[in-house]
């Protein structure tokens, strides 16, 4: 009986060794596989941060205000005027009192806690 349990002692061991190993290499993959995608992401920013250089400097006022007098016969672009802005007043907002008869909301037992004084 003795030499049963020697046996199956040294089967758990090997079995445990043979899994410790397999989980070495598996642990040194992942790590690989972790180094090479914190590579690609470094590489991935840095061209991200190059492209949003590249983006700033071709979107200066004065050069888009060259190439526009530039191509202006074909494209007929025009600086912006100030009456080509609206003034706030013009903005059509909706009357506040309207605003809430639409809504399927029932608003009779509420309460405005904003104009309530404090409670001591």
């Amino acid at each position: 009986m003795r030499s049963f349990f020697y046996i199956l002692s040294a089967l758990i061991v090997v079995g445990l060794a043979f899994w410790a190993y397999r989980e070495n290499y598996e642990t040194q993959a992942a790590q690989d596989r972790a180094e090479r995608l914190e590579t690609q992401i470094a590489g991935t920013r840095q061209r991200l941060r190059v492209l949003k250089a590249e983006w700033a400097y071709l979107n200066r006022p004065d050069r888009l205000r060259d190439l526009a007098e530039l191509n202006y016969e074909r494209l007929g672009l025009l600086p912006l005027q100030p009456h080509q802005f609206g003034r706030v007043d013009q903005v059509a907002y909706p009357p506040v009192a309207g605003a809430l008869e639409g809504l399927p909301i029932d608003l009779s037992n509420s309460v405005d806690v904003s104009a309530q004084e404090s409670v001591e």
